[in-house]
């Protein structure tokens, strides 16, 4: 979306008697689509065509004028030629818009970053591979305007187009972040969200490393609304994540989601603390009351004390990785970085090597 520009009157461009135009009133809502590109060499094309359709004035199903002004796509060094991709569709699409991140930051970071650079009123993150269908940004407006939402997630309305196993891993993993940690709002973070313009660029430039974009938006946004969506499947045959990756992404979820992990840590010493007390208490009562009696079973000794050992040893751990990411933003380790260009392919040397010479040979000729 291009930034408004003056009138020789000195009033903004698109302003109605001397006052900024209104989206929605004076002019139709403008939308910034946020991409992070992993592994998108295969499915990011497509995407972005059908994006476009949308660069024209288009009607939400309440009736609601709006136009998706630009297409933000972060590369975040992927292992295929996904940055090769983005170049040729920055020449091809005029709204489409390249950030590149100087190493991989992961897809939290990358959606971040391009929240960053975005300009629109509203703000549509989006997966790159074609699961998310665009057709839904109308209704997500609508939901916003309607609730006055801030913040707008999808709702899958089918299956996962995903395997069993990493479905009801997906789903177990909510729900324990939504009892155990008591954070029920972990049971609607879809990454298929609309977001207040607004709100999302000042998120951005606060949010500092390890945050996770899903529980820094409830620090931040009041209402929330859900809009249902039908998942289409993924345009390439393998995910772009592992299971060491979607743990490392739960993980994040719980060391973000506040103190709540470090309570229960409390709560664990305290509940064996009890356990052992009244152990304590039985062995004294048999020792005065029974005759000849001794504790037995030097096997069941063993389990409680490594029981005892493995709880303390995860509670360390725990306290540890939140000291952890207190470091990280003490030290001042950045939640990602940009870059003016990709990094160079071996090809692309080559060529610019081949055309310098031929460039050399021509003015020995001359």
């Amino acid at each position: 979306m291009p930034i408004p520009t003056a009138h020789p009157n000195g009033s903004p461009a698109g302003a109605t008697n001397g006052r900024p135009a209104r989206p929605g009133a004076d002019q139709p809502h403008a939308v910034s689509v946020v991409v992070p590109i992993y592994r998108g060499e295969e499915t990011i094309g497509g995407l972005v065509e059908e994006l476009h359709r949308l660069t024209d004035p288009t009607d939400t199903p309440g009736g609601v004028a709006f136009t998706v002004g630009e297409i933000i796509l972060v590369h975040d060094h992927g292992p295929d030629r996904s940055d090769v991709v983005l170049q040729e569709l920055e020449q091809t699409y005029p709204e489409v818009r390249i950030v590149w991140l100087s190493r991989n930051f992961g897809q939290d970071a990358a959606t971040i970053a391009g929240m960053s650079a975005a300009q629109g009123d509203w703000i549509v993150t989006m997966d790159e591979d074609g699961q998310h269908d665009p057709a839904f940004i109308g209704a997500f407006l609508d939901a916003a305007l309607t609730e006055r939402a801030d913040l707008v997630y999808s709702k899958p309305t089918n299956t996962r187009p995903h395997g069993f196993l990493r479905n009801i891993t997906s789903r177990g993993a909510k729900v324990v972040l939504a009892t155990i940690f008591a954070f029920p709002d972990s049971t609607r973070f879809e990454s298929y969200r609309l977001i207040r313009g607004d709100i999302g660029r000042q998120l951005a430039e606060v949010a500092s490393n390890g945050a996770y974009l899903d529980v820094a938006l409830t620090w931040v946004v009041g209402s929330v609304a859900q809009v249902p969506v039908t998942l289409r499947a993924e345009g390439r045959e393998e995910s772009g994540y592992n299971y060491r990756r979607l743990f490392s992404l739960f993980w994040k979820m719980v060391l973000c989601s506040g103190t709540r992990g470090l309570r229960l840590v409390s709560l664990l010493g305290v509940t064996l603390a009890l356990a052992g007390g009244v152990m304590a208490a039985f062995v004294v009562y048999e020792a005065l009351t029974a005759d000849n009696w001794a504790p037995e079973g030097w096997a069941s000794m063993i389990v409680v004390l490594l029981l005892c050992s493995g709880t303390i040893l995860f509670s360390l751990g725990l306290i540890a990785e939140y000291l952890g990411v207190a470091l990280h933003i003490l030290v001042g380790k950045p939640l990602y970085l940009t870059v003016g260009s990709p990094t160079p392919r071996p090809a692309d040397n080559r060529e610019m090597t081949t055309t310098t010479a031929s460039r050399g040979n021509d003015r020995v000729e001359h």
